[in-house]
């Protein structure tokens, strides 16, 4: 038995493990994660572990607690530097390593860090993350001697995401990067691709000095829409913190939303997969389904959160599946995780041989009126039942109900979704209607539900079109 080691309670989260530097999480807690996991990959036949590390300013430090922590189980570390998420995955793939660690913040304010990992081809989630927990509260770590090499990947890396490039019409595109860990990737790729591309905010800073990088927040895309208007380019792509987000913006500088782009995404996966199953989670919108079938594909609604996501898809064998938060993964040509990189490729890719604007793709979807994602506060030992209890309400109605994360209630205004976040002490709400009246009774629907349950009703916002 080895010293024991006790995690922060909110530390250990359902799809990574994710805290405030040097007050929920300290480089002993990297280290402690790093023998357990470390003894995870032992125990599960593994040798080689691949390390990378995101542009905060604390990521150094818990990069190199990690390795201390992983070593020490005997495992070969192959530590491929700085770079976004994606970088890492594929470095597993490219290695054929057993395992992965990536320290990032994601998307969460500056002072936020933490740790996403894969294993066996696969994310690390939910029971997973519980068992590191366990491992090192009861101090049952493998040790070993192993060995931390520097092994660059990024070379190889960006080989592999301007393969799939043959668009055969030169675009002007801007690129923000958000001072995110993408932008030493971006400024390679960009150098090696056909046409114009103008970069933002490229420098890698974890202070995030321009705007906070996470593209589904339309404030964030605004030096965006203004480059993308002053340059006259075909369109503009931003990446969150890490690169595992995608978000972008037509040549009129209109956001297309993560269902949008799925959809648009849709027409060339299915060319090649005819009837192929393209998997979306139940914040998207109905106009996404419908278009997937329209298609000729299978839709398939499924929880949200992208382990949860990938699980799946490599369970259905699905080519492309995504979410409204801009996790986007093609296992068509390429790997199957989210890679905001490659999905930009794919999209300049798509615009370029289409031969029509991006606007015009956009145009093609219905408008549909919705809310945003309205999340509001509800004690963390309460948010289930809470669900549950509408569950068993409607269970004695004839309501049209997808119970497969929370309720999406079909009703002939449109839909409305309640479930409870993973990672929060949230609820999330959100209505879809083709009409404005539809719209305030769809969400009256979820007042009533709510109240009947005894928790304040959110404010919801004005709705906007997508």
């Amino acid at each position: 038995m080895s010293d024991a080691h006790i995690f922060d309670p909110t530390l250990l989260r359902e799809y990574d493990i994710r805290g405030i530097v040097g007050k929920t999480l300290h480089p002993a807690d990297a280290r402690a994660v790093g023998r357990a996991f470390g003894t995870m990959v032992v125990r599960d036949g593994g040798s080689v572990v691949c390390v990378g590390y995101d542009g905060r300013l604390s990521s150094p430090e818990l990069e190199q607690a990690m390795v201390d922590g992983l070593v020490s189980t005997g495992l070969a570390v192959e530590r491929v530097g700085l770079g976004p998420t994606p970088m890492l995955y594929f470095a597993v793939k490219h290695l054929n390593a057993a395992a992965g660690v990536q320290i990032t913040g994601s998307h969460n304010p500056p002072d936020y860090n933490g740790i996403k990992m894969t294993l066996n081809k696969g994310p690390v989630y939910g029971a997973q993350i519980q068992e590191i927990g366990t491992i090192a509260a009861e101090g049952a770590f493998i040790e070993g001697e192993g060995v931390a090499r520097d092994c660059p990947i990024a070379d190889a890396y960006v080989d592999r995401l301007v393969q799939d490039y043959h668009g055969p019409r030169d675009l002007t595109v801007v690129w923000d990067s958000g001072n995110g860990a993408s932008g030493d990737i971006l400024k390679a790729m960009t150098a090696r691709l056909p046409g114009t591309h103008h970069l933002l905010f490229e420098d890698i800073d974890g202070n995030f000095p321009n705007h906070h990088p996470d593209p589904t927040i339309p404030e964030n895309l605004v030096h965006l829409q203004k480059k993308v208007a002053e340059t006259k380019a075909d369109l503009g792509i931003a990446f969150d913190g890490d690169g595992d987000r995608i978000g972008a913006i037509d040549e009129k500088g209109r956001i297309i939303w993560g269902d949008q782009l799925i959809a648009i995404y849709s027409q060339e996966v299915l060319k090649e997969h005819p009837g192929a199953t393209i998997i979306a989670d139940v914040k998207a919108s109905q106009t996404l389904y419908d278009e997937i079938a329209r298609l000729g594909g299978k839709p398939l609604m499924w929880k949200t959160g992208h382990s949860l996501l990938k699980a799946k898809m490599a369970e259905v064998g699905s080519p492309l599946a995504g979410e409204m938060s801009g996790h986007i993964f093609f296992n068509d040509k390429y790997y199957g995780f989210d890679d905001a990189l490659y999905c930009g490729i794919r999209l300049i890719n798509l615009v370029s041989r289409m031969g029509e604007p991006l606007s015009a793709m956009r145009d093609r979807l219905p408008e549909v009126l919705n809310t945003p994602e309205v999340r509001f506060q509800v004690d963390e030992t309460r948010k289930f039942a809470v669900v549950d209890e509408i569950k068993d309400r409607l269970a004695k109605t004839d309501a049209r109900v997808n119970d497969i994360d929370g309720v999406r209630v079909q009703t002939d205004d449109g839909w409305w979704l309640l479930r409870a976040s993973n990672t929060q002490d949230v609820l999330v709400a959100r209505a879809e209607s083709q009409t404005e009246e539809g719209l305030e009774r769809l969400k009256a629907h979820i007042v009533a539900q709510l109240e009947a349950s005894g928790i304040p009703t959110p404010s919801f916002t004005s709705a906007g079109g997508h």
